[in-house]
């Protein structure tokens, strides 16, 4: 089986790769896995201060693996999501999102965990759940702590997409750049960070993310289950087999 997510660990910072081109890093079950245990590894490795999660192709997270939610369902898929959001957000490492490409649906969920996101001016996103039946559910957890109420009702109810500015804007990101900046973006905020004392890093994400964590863990398993019975009904898998053959045509 192709390892679908790389991690590699050099001068303090471990690079948590997604790396899935044939279903452009849809979350199925293998990738989520994966990404659960290269998080796990890299917060649990001393040599390791900092944590970037980025994507090897041009297009960060496509969101939900719609193929495996029309076959074997969602009721693993959903508590990952959950559980991948968990990952990011009580890691011990500050996490730091690298997006560069389209970011859809779940994938935002990533992006929003992490401490810090930095993106390229040329990202676009799209909380696109609701236009095949569904609700934004687990990723619910983490993205909307990040929008004004305003921002999130918009994002979650039109499923249209805005650019990288614009999630800036709404607290989603926090920082965008030209695109032939964001590598030099992002070894500028991992240079600050490294300059942390592991304690101090530690103790204030604790601080930091205490109400999120919380948050996660008293809702997290109801919103799994709400996301897999939505992915599960009739009208969302009619819309999801369409938009798979939309794309096959």
């Amino acid at each position: 089986m192709t390892e679908l997510v790389h991690l590699d660990v050099a001068d303090g910072v471990a690079t948590v790769t997604l790396d899935s081109p044939h279903n452009k890093n849809a979350l199925s079950q293998q990738l989520t896995g994966e990404l659960l245990a290269q998080l796990e590894t890299a917060g649990a490795d001393d040599a390791v201060r900092a944590i970037v999660v980025r994507s090897a192709l041009d297009v960060f997270c496509s969101g939900a693996d719609l193929s495996e939610a029309t076959t074997v369902g969602m009721g693993v898929g959903a508590q990952r999501m959950v559980d991948v959001q968990r990952a990011i957000v009580a890691n011990p490492k500050p996490v730091v999102a690298r997006v560069a490409g389209p970011v859809r649906a779940g994938g935002i969920g990533i992006v929003a965990a992490a401490d810090l996101s930095v993106a390229g001016e040329s990202a676009t996103f799209a909380l696109t759940e609701v236009r095949l039946g569904l609700a934004a559910a687990t990723i619910s957890l983490t993205v909307l702590p990040r929008l004004t109420d305003r921002a999130a009702a918009y994002t979650f109810l039109t499923g249209n997409a805005f650019d990288a500015l614009e999630a800036a804007r709404l607290g989603l990101l926090t920082l965008t750049v030209p695109d032939p900046d964001l590598d030099a973006a992002v070894d500028t905020v991992l240079t600050s960070l490294l300059k942390g004392a592991p304690q101090g890093l530690r103790e204030t994400k604790k601080l930091l993310n205490r109400t999120l964590l919380a948050d996660i863990d008293a809702r997290g398993k109801d919103l799994a289950e709400l996301s897999a019975s939505l992915f599960g009904s009739p009208a969302a898998q009619e819309a999801m087999r369409a938009f798979l053959n939309r794309k096959k045509n």
